[in-house]
Parts: structure tokens; C-alpha cells; sequence
């Protein structure tokens, strides 16, 4: 039986990396591959596997890891700072929703009980597809992005009292038709016992870690981290409710404390390997067989999803906004299912709330529904541009006139994309020099308290070029870009360059990664903070060693003309990860040659290196090293090389050409022998 199970598992493996890679290419959330596999491994599909309740406790263990993960990335601050968007839209949202899917369901002939799980699980949108096709396309920091993203936390926190009320409907069902009031007086016993547990890990979790840290032991740490997840998943488990909601809370309480990144980034593997089980295992209950008679509710439920619920979130955001293109964007982006939507369905089954033939109708809906929600989103403002017309165009041309009226008479001024802390340091030194400036930033709480000081700084989006032509970019000096997103810093660098082709871009990254990408798209300057503060540092060097201000000029502005090339090579150490190497980085790797090496004796130009991703950046010969060596010299036994490649693996082939010359020593070796022949 163990060998079975093994040979379950490496064979789910092997699907997996298939299916995921394969959606991936497609640009297509790597959930719905794994959802794929399930289906197609299933008892439902080729039968691959034979049991597949021996993997539903891994399911299990990979939702509690899922809503743990969930529980850290609460914040208190970001719910205050959101407060009205998440409880007043977000909470509408899913109240709604859930009433709307339950009036289907029951239209169809689903218990009250089931239509309200259901109902619950299409309320939820994905939190996964949404946030990375908006950070991708560059809109997290729109309008449209921060609405989104208040309703996806409201979701995030009403997935709990669902958690808690599925066991409640299965203890239901099975006390023969328990009152009301039983069920409240369980709710409340349950409710105190769940408060008496988050007050017990509030003063216990952080005592706890703090003594364990001491002790500096990352294996001690990560079993620690696994221990409370587990034991709160078990706690709550005991008590008859989901595992789920003991992780969650577990992750709550630890998201508070200051060793939340470290635990996040441990329990990263734990999650994702078990997450991907748990949809497999949600992919498995998917019985294509019977859903071709469930047509109908089916398609009903994907165009309520996809129309209904994003027509919905539409209206009840334009309650809270006087512009109709952002709400009617954000119900693009949401409607869709997601995937807590799947956790809430494998609970009802679990404890019998739902029939086969309901959750097979929902599931199939929120698959399919996730499955075009990519496109609809890549594509949102083009729908609303056709859906709005003129309305649209309207709303575009009033906020950038709102822009230009502000800044009519300015001229001669520096454009700042982005006003945090850089663009507010920047700015800062600008008015110093009496150099007028403005300033565009999507952060409503900044701009209402620089605005309010008197900074030039105005609520726009700087990657559309009206917004910049109605700063003033005809009648501007410059254009600096400071924000942290790439994506966005590339799309203003467009939107700059597209209506004016003169004008200085100057743009501020982290590192070096997009310095080509952003130099192509038209940025006059980029400047990496990693590498600007080696230059900063070598600098202060150089001059307190009695270098002349123009020497250090000179030499500071050479490695900036040649784009920092000097400075991406380096010598790495063991500990360095190579996928926490900077892409834009090469290594460097010495060789010494020795007597009987085939490289000895010959000139540079005939080892046909060039044919290798590595060149010889260095030769030191006794005491004297020299940069770039020509092609024409002869290597002697001795000299040490200086090898640069853009791979860590990449000076192996390169060491046995200088060994052993490789196939090029074969290649010569036969024309030697077959010359005689031919003559």
C-alpha cells in the first residue's frame, strides 16, 4: 500500500510539472493546470489513481498551510487605512453575491444549506489571478486596483465565518432538525472557545518565538512554525470545526509580530507543494461525465460569475467613486471564482452540507469562469473604452484637464513620476535650487497630506500620455521616474516618449535587472541604487585618498557612459543562491594554465572561444595583469586567466578546451592524419 501511495505521488509529480509548465506558456494561472491533472487522474478521468481519498488528508494539510499563509498577510493597519473600501464594498459585495447564488441555486432545486455554501464559494474572486495580471499590466496602484484589492481583503476575511459555519449546518442536518436557538447556543459555545484560543496565543506565540530565536536555529525555527500551524488546525479540528480556521487564526495572531517575513518565507515551499495537492484533489471530485447534463446551471452560473457578479461589484463601486470607468474596471477584474472558492466546496463535501451533482455545477462554473478571467482582465480597459464610449473618453479628458488647469501657467519645470520618499527627497532639493517641479503619485493618502502642506503634487496616473501633456511635458526640462514598479516605470518611459522624443528621462530602479529594457523603450539615464552606491562609496573613497575632484569625474561618468558594465561582474562565493543572482550580473572565474595544457603555445584567436557564452576579461602573467588581452597573444605556462560568463556553469566547457582542446584537438588531430591520404 505504501508503494501505491508513493507511486501516486511522484506520478500527481510528474502531471503537475506537465500541466503547470503547459499553462503557464499559455499565460494562464498554473491552479487551473493543477486542477487538470486532478480531473484527468481521477477516478472521474483515466483513473490513474485507484484511491484518491488516501490523498485528501494532504488536501487538507494544503488548505490549512493556504489559510495560514492568508492569516499573515493580515494587517490591521492596511484593514484601518482600507477600512470603508473593504467593509463597505467588500462587504456588500459578498453579502449580495451570496444572496444571488443562493436564489439560483435554490431555483434549481438545492437545499437552503447547500445553495448557501455555494453561493458563498462564487462570492469569492481569485486573489491569486487578480493581483499578478494587475502588477503585470501595471494597474495595482490605479483606481480600479486599490478597489479591487480592498474587496479581495473583505473576501479574504469572510471566508472565516464560512469556516465556521459549515460544520454548524452538518451538526444541522445530523441532530434531526435541531432549533434555531441549539444552533446559536453552539455558535456562542464555539465563538468562546475560539476567543479563549486567540487569547491564549496572543500572550504565548511571540514569548515563545523570541525564546527560540535566541537560540539561532533555523531547523528549530521551521519546526516551530510547523508545530503552531498544525496545533491550531488541530484545535479547531477538535472542537468540530475546519483545520483551516485554526491556521488562519494562527497566522493572524503571528502576522503581527515582527517575525512574519522570516516565517513567510519558510513555510513558502510547505504551502505551494501542498496547495498544488489540494487542487489536485479538488480537480479529482470534477466528474466531466455528469456535467453534460448540467449544461445548463453551469452556463447560467459562469455567466452570472463573469456578467452578473462583475456587473454587480460595478454598481456597488460607483457608490463609492464619481467615476464610472474605475468602477466598471473593477468589476471586470473581478468576476471571476477563486480559489478559496474550491476550499469552502471540499469542506461542504467533507462534511456532507452539499450533494455530488451541486458542487460538481459550482466547481465546473468557477473553473471555467477562472479559466477566461485572464483575458477579460488583460483587456478590461478596452471593454470599458467599448462598453462607455464617449463616457469613457469624457472621464479621461476631464482628469487630465483637472491636471492642466493646476499647472497652466508653470513652465521650464521637472516632471516627478512618483512622490514617495526618493520623489519627496528629490523635490526637496529642486526647490532648494528654485527649479519648479510637479509631481504625480496614485497614493490618495500622500497626496491629500502633501497637497494640504502646499507641494505641486496632483492624484494622476503618469503612464497616460494626456495626464503627462497636461502636466506640461511640451514645456518641461526633464522627466524623472522614482517608482518602485518596473512595469509602471516602463509604461511612463512609453507614454513620455510617444508624445515627445527630446525631453531627459531619468529613471531610478533598485538594480540593474531592466537597465537595458528601460534604455530601448527611450530612458535617456537609468540609475540602479545598488550600483550608484558603490559608485557613491567609491567616490568618498577615492577623494580621501587625494584624487582631484575632475579625476573622480572622470571616472565615476566613464562607468556610468559604459552602463555599468565595470561593476555587473563579480567573483561569487559559495553561499551565494544563484536564483538570488541578479540577472544582469556575469561571473568571474579564474583558470591557470599548466605545462602540458593544450592552450600552451597558441595564440588567443585559435582556442575559438567566441564559440562560448565566456571571454577572457583578464591575463596576469608573474606580477602583471592586463584587462582585455589581445587575440594575438600566446599563452604561456603559468598565466592566470580572468573568465567572465553570464551563467554560473557556464566555464566548463571553456576549462576543457584550455585542458585538453576539447573537439577542437580532435578536429586537427584527424586533418593531421587524413592530410598525407589526400595528397
Amino acid at each position: 500500500m505504501e508503494h501505491e501511495l508513493l507511486r501516486n505521488i511522484l506520478l500527481l509529480l510528474v502531471m503537475s510539472v506537465g500541466g503547470v509548465a503547459a499553462f503557464r506558456t499559455l499565460h494562464l494561472p498554473p491552479i487551473l493546470g493543477y486542477l487538470l491533472v486532478g480531473a484527468l487522474a481521477g477516478t472521474h478521468g483515466l483513473e490513474f489513481i485507484h484511491e484518491p481519498k488516501r490523498l485528501d488528508f494532504m488536501g487538507e494539510v494544503g488548505m490549512v498551510f493556504l489559510l495560514f499563509a492568508i492569516g499573515l498577510e493580515f494587517s490591521v493597519k492596511q484593514f484601518m487605512a482600507m477600512r470603508n473600501t473593504i467593509m463597505g464594498l467588500g462587504g456588500m459585495q459578498v453579502v449580495i453575491s451570496t444572496l444571488s447564488g443562493m436564489v439560483i441555486l435554490s431555483y434549481f432545486g438545492a437545499s437552503w444549506q447547500s445553495a448557501l455554501v455555494a453561493g458563498g464559494a462564487m462570492a469569492m474572486s481569485s486573489t491569486a489571478i487578480v493581483v499578478k495580471q494587475l502588477n503585470d499590466q501595471a494597474e495595482m496602484r490605479s483606481p480600479h486596483g486599490q478597489a479591487a484589492l480592498g474587496i479581495l481583503l473583505f473576501q479574504d476575511i469572510a471566508v472565516v465565518p464560512f469556516l465556521v459555519i459549515i460544520p454548524l449546518l452538518a451538526l444541522g442536518d445530523s441532530g434531526g432538525g435541531r432549533s434555531l436557538s441549539e444552533l446559536l447556543l453552539t455558535a456562542s459555545y464555539y465563538a468562546a472557545l475560539l476567543f479563549a484560543t486567540l487569547l491564549v496565543g496572543h500572550y504565548t506565540l511571540r514569548p515563545l518565538f523570541q525564546y527560540i530565536s535566541r537560540a539561532e536555529s533555523l531547523e528549530l525555527f521551521n519546526i516551530t512554525v510547523l508545530l503552531v500551524a498544525l496545533t491550531a488546525a488541530w484545535i479547531t479540528f477538535s472542537l468540530g470545526l475546519s483545520m483551516a480556521l485554526g491556521a488562519f487564526l494562527a497566522g493572524m495572531l503571528l502576522s503581527e509580530t515582527e517575525y512574519k517575513h522570516q516565517i513567510e518565507s519558510e513555510i513558502r515551499p510547505f504551502r505551494d507543494i501542498l496547495m498544488g495537492i489540494f487542487f489536485i484533489t479538488v480537480g479529482m471530485k470534477l466528474d466531466m461525465a455528469l456535467l453534460s447534463s448540467l449544461w445548463l446551471p453551469v452556463l447560467l452560473l459562469v455567466v452570472g460569475l463573469t456578467v452578473g457578479k462583475g456587473f454587480l461589484i460595478a454598481l456597488l463601486a460607483r457608490m463609492f467613486t464619481s467615476s464610472n470607468s474605475s468602477s466598471l474596471r473593477t468589476g471586470l477584474v473581478l468576476g471571476q471564482g477563486g480559489e478559496f472558492g474550491f476550499a469552502l466546496l471540499a469542506l461542504a463535501l467533507d462534511n456532507d452540507v452539499m450533494l455530488e451533482h451541486e458542487s460538481q455545477t459550482t466547481l465546473a462554473a468557477i473553473v471555467i469562469s477562472m479559466a477566461i478571467s485572464p483575458l477579460i482582465i488583460r483587456y478590461n480597459e478596452k471593454i470599458t473604452t467599448v462598453l462607455l464610449g464617449d463616457t469613457y473618453a469624457k472621464q479621461q479628458f476631464k482628469e487630465a484637464a483637472e491636471v492642466s488647469v493646476a499647472v497652466k501657467e508653470i513652465e521650464d519645470h521637472v516632471i516627478l513620476c512618483g512622490y514617495r520618499r526618493m520623489g519627496q527627497n528629490i523635490a526637496r532639493f529642486l526647490q532648494e535650487q528654485g527649479v519648479p517641479y510637479i509631481a504625480l503619485d496614485l497614493d490618495p493618502g500622500i497626496v491629500e497630506k502633501t497637497w494640504e502642506a502646499g507641494d505641486p503634487v496632483h492624484y494622476a496616473d503618469a503612464t497616460r500620455p494626456e495626464i503627462l501633456l497636461a502636466a506640461g511635458l511640451q514645456r518641461a526640462r526633464m522627466v524623472v521616474i522614482t517608482v518602485v514598479d518596473i512595469e509602471v516605470a516602463k509604461r511612463v518611459v512609453e507614454a513620455v516618449r510617444l508624445k515627445r522624443a527630446d525631453i531627459p528621462v531619468l529613471v531610478r530602479t533598485r538594480d540593474e535587472r531592466h537597465l537595458q529594457a528601460l534604455v530601448r523603450l527611450g530612458a535617456t539615464s537609468v540609475l540602479p541604487e545598488s550600483l550608484e552606491a558603490t559608485l557613491m562609496i567609491t567616490q568618498r573613497i577615492v577623494e580621501q585618498l587625494g584624487f582631484s575632484p575632475d579625476e573622480v569625474f572622470e571616472m565615476t561618468e566613464k562607468i556610468r557612459r559604459d552602463s555599468y558594465r565595470a561593476l555587473h561582474s563579480y567573483y561569487h562565493g559559495a553561499q551565494d543562491k544563484p536564483e538570488q543572482s541578479n540577472k544582469a550580473a556575469t561571473f568571474l572565474h579564474t583558470f591557470t594554465l599548466h605545462e602540458h595544457d593544450y592552450s600552451v603555445g597558441k595564440r588567443i584567436s585559435a582556442l575559438g572561444l567566441e564559440r562560448f557564452t565566456v571571454h577572457i576579461k583578464a591575463l596576469r602573467r608573474g606580477e602583471i595583469r592586463g584587462e582585455q588581452p589581445s587575440p594575438e597573444i600566446f599563452l604561456q605556462s603559468g598565466d592566470v586567466l580572468v573568465l567572465e560568463s553570464g551563467k554560473a556553469d557556464g566555464f566548463k566547457d571553456v576549462e576543457n578546451v584550455l585542458r585538453t582542446g576539447g573537439k577542437l584537438a580532435k578536429t586537427q588531430l584527424v586533418s593531421q592524419t587524413v592530410a598525407p591520404d589526400v595528397r
